[in-house]
């Protein structure tokens, strides 16, 4: 009996990999043919042992893996055969070196990437989940196509998901929404982007996901006939002008039907939109973009479009390579309907995405070509992927998911940046140079500030100045990974510098009080001022928040015979190690929580589930009953809130309450004489860590008046703002006004 089954599923398995040779979306030939054969004989050995959770032979796996690389998203040999080897290093006594030298170093590479992505270990402090991500990532800047398989094997796990126990459902689906569906999406591959949504909400919400997908059934009938009433009166018109061309109905996904819902707090029956009708046409490159508005003219004629919801991505094609017009209009019974209008060629790139863009561009089989091409839409938010795992994946998603804007230049050329870019944004996607010494931002001639949000059609131009320089408030004007990654390293080298600048003011202080500074006092004034590297004292020295009397008061206490009871607690704290008093990192001496963007300070509870302590990356979940509680960012909870409650999560983060920046307004009297607002606002500005934010000075019969506010990082600064102000010759009184 045992050997008719296996009988049986050896047919199965020789009629699956016919199937894969049949569909495949290149022309194969007889190497390529050979190639495949020979990676899947190989498999079919390495596997031979294995079976799945469902019980049949894993061999089916790597098989359908290959076919959805070969036919969804269209790759070549290169790919098929190391789709049908990804799961051998991992799982068989195969290694990447017999791969190697059975096939090629490309299917190596290729087969080892997979192979890392699935054996990420990580620091158990580090979010596990955004580190796998992270790994997985950064394999981009090695192959596109390690991606590309993996997201074929996601989308086949998602597809044969019923055996396993409903947690690990979960945490796949969520995982699933979280990253791989965003990473679809941004590769232009619409279909699996499409069935990853949906099997990603059936088993994250599967009663949601039933209940959908049951009306949908219930409505079909009527919405078939609906579309065949729109359907009917086109097809008059497109055959008289002698179009060839197809209409297909195309339901919205479930997906997309409940986010609709959630966005617009409506139910099922009054999302109205529901379904789309898709008009491909055949047509040379030449005539593309002639038919495609000859057809919108045609549509036209008959239903009333809404001008505001006209998208044209054929003058202004996606960074995906997604063309098309899409055009909404009132159907019959007063329902908006969207029509796609598409060439066969615009259709082609929409479902298969990266390879047919390069079948296009540079004739077909060109898996190997264009690749570079393809990789620099992606590179960008690769830059600089140092740093905190969950920040990194966060940045990344940000641009994969991101709708675009196209703004214009002085010049008129044309600039594609993600929706809700600002004007910062835009000075650094021209150059991180024009970026960093921006001054000032006009959008169609009118000076914004920094963090204006840009819309689609605005002109912008950069107003840049060699002594400007970031503050740590443009990371709040911008979205973009590449400006924040930009901003971020310049903030940390004026941090070094100030620093540096520290160290040598520490010197000539100590000097005064008969102190040497060498190994033993740094670490001494570390331990002293509750600090944990050397780098965050010459800081703090820097930028004045530690002033002479604190300095005056450790010199007392080092002399003083307390000071030997200090030196013993000293010596049980771990003391700094010679190479980190050069530690280039500022410690996360953080104990303030502040929410949103503009840093509100709000009640608040830590969450029970993760227990988030000062440092930590979190952010702030709006419950029903308890107000805001706060989740660790690599939180057990946190892909389930950020995928289902995303409208109820705020940004939150722990400053250091010794850098905080505070406003303070100052009321200014004296004799107006020449020259007097000059000096003042020269002194102002030549203050170090004092930005004014607005000021205002008037003369009235020889007497100024002024009130200028400043923002600065403690009260020492201000206090020496006020002692240099009152210094200047004319200048009566110097008072800070409160509660302004």
């Amino acid at each position: 009996m045992i050997e008719i089954d296996i009988e049986q599923e050896n047919k199965a398995i020789a009629k699956e990999y016919k199937e894969l040779l049949r569909i495949s979306y290149q022309t194969l030939s007889e190497d390529d043919k050979k190639l495949i054969r020979k990676a899947f004989d190989v498999a079919v050995d390495a596997h031979k042992d294995q079976r799945r959770k469902s019980g049949e032979a894993y061999i089916f796996h790597p098989i359908a893996v290959a076919k959805i690389v070969a036919s969804e998203i269209g790759l070549g040999a290169t790919s098929i055969a190391s789709a049908l080897l990804h799961d051998v290093v991992e799982d068989t006594h195969v290694t990447v070196e017999d791969i190697k030298n059975m096939f090629n170093p490309k299917i190596a590479r290729i087969v080892e990437g997979l192979t890392k992505i699935a054996q990420v270990k990580t620091d158990q402090e580090i979010s596990l989940q955004a580190e796998n991500f992270r790994k997985m990532l950064l394999t981009l800047n090695d192959d596109v196509r390690v991606i590309l398989i993996k997201l074929a094997d996601r989308l086949h796990n998602m597809q044969t998901m019923e055996s396993m126990v409903d947690y690990k459902q979960a945490k796949i689906a969520s995982e699933t929404l979280y990253i791989y569906a965003p990473l679809a999406h941004r590769l232009g591959l619409y279909n699996i982007k499409t069935q990853l949504e949906d099997l990603g909400l059936k088993y994250t919400e599967p009663e949601v996901y039933n209940d959908i997908v049951s009306k949908m059934k219930e409505s079909k009938e009527e919405q078939d006939a609906y579309i065949k009433s729109i359907s009917d009166v086109l097809c008059k018109s497109l055959d008289a002008e002698g179009i060839e061309y197809t209409i297909k109905g195309r339901p919205k996904s479930v997906y997309s039907i409940r986010r609709k819902m959630l966005a617009q707090g409506v139910t099922f029956d009054e999302v109205y939109d529901k379904f789309a009708l898709r008009i491909i046409y055949k047509s040379n490159q030449h005539d593309e973009k002639f038919l495609a508005w000859k057809i919108y003219s045609i549509v036209t004629d008959h239903y009333r479009p809404s001008p505001s919801r006209l998208r044209d991505w054929i003058s202004s094609p996606k960074s995906t390579g997604y063309e098309a017009l899409h055009i909404t209009v009132m159907g019959p019974k007063g329902r908006w309907v969207e029509i796609q209008v598409r060439s066969e060629r615009m259709d082609e790139v929409a479902e298969k995405g990266y390879a047919a863009h390069y079948k296009y561009k540079q004739g077909a089989n060109t898996e190997e070509h264009g690749l570079e091409t393809w990789l620099n839409l992606l590179k960008e938010a690769l830059e600089n992927s140092s740093g905190d795992a969950v920040d990194f994946v966060e940045d990344f998603k940000l641009n994969l998911y991101a709708k675009e804007i196209y703004v214009f230049t002085p010049k008129g050329e044309i600039k594609s940046l993600p929706k809700g870019a600002t004007s910062l944004d835009f000075a650094f996607s021209i150059h991180s140079e024009v970026g960093i010494h921006t001054r000032g931002t006009r959008v169609n001639g009118k000076l914004v500030p920094l963090n204006h949000v840009l819309n689609s059609g605005d002109q912008v131009e950069v107003i840049t100045s060699p002594n400007q320089k970031p503050n740590s408030h443009w990371l709040d004007y911008v979205t973009t990974a590449r400006a924040k990654n930009k901003i971020k390293n310049v903030l940390n080298e004026d941090t070094k510098r100030i620093a540096e600048d520290g160290k040598e003011l520490l010197t000539r202080k100590l000097r005064h009080l008969k102190i040497n500074l060498n190994e033993a006092t740094i670490n001494e004034l570390v331990t002293y001022f509750k600090l944990k590297t050397s780098l965050d004292l010459f800081y703090r020295i820097g930028i004045g928040s530690i002033d002479n009397q604190q300095l005056k008061d450790f010199a007392a206490l080092k002399s003083n015979t307390f000071m030997n009871f200090f030196k013993g607690k000293m010596r049980k704290s771990p003391s700094v190690a010679p190479e980190q008093i050069q530690k280039e990192e500022i410690s996360k001496n953080y104990d303030l929580l502040v929410f949103g963007k503009n840093g509100d300070k709000l009640d608040y509870k830590l969450a029970n589930c993760c227990n988030p302590i000062p440092g930590d990356d979190v952010f702030g979940f709006v419950t029903i009953n308890e107000g805001i509680k706060v989740h660790k960012r690599d939180c057990p909870n946190a892909i389930r809130l950020q995928s289902n409650f995303a409208y109820r999560i705020i940004p939150a983060k722990w400053i250091d309450s010794s850098q905080e920046e505070f406003k303070a307004t100052l009321k200014i009297t004296g004799m107006d004489s020449l020259g007097l607002t000059n000096e003042l606002t020269k002194v102002i500005s030549n203050n170090m860590h004092v930005n004014i934010q607005s000021i205002s000075l008037s003369g009235n019969a020889g007497v100024f008046n002024g009130q200028v506010t400043v923002v600065v990082q403690n009260n020492t600064i201000l206090k020496k703002l006020i002692e240099n102000i009152k210094k200047i010759d004319g200048i009566d009184k110097v008072t800070r006004i409160y509660n302004n």
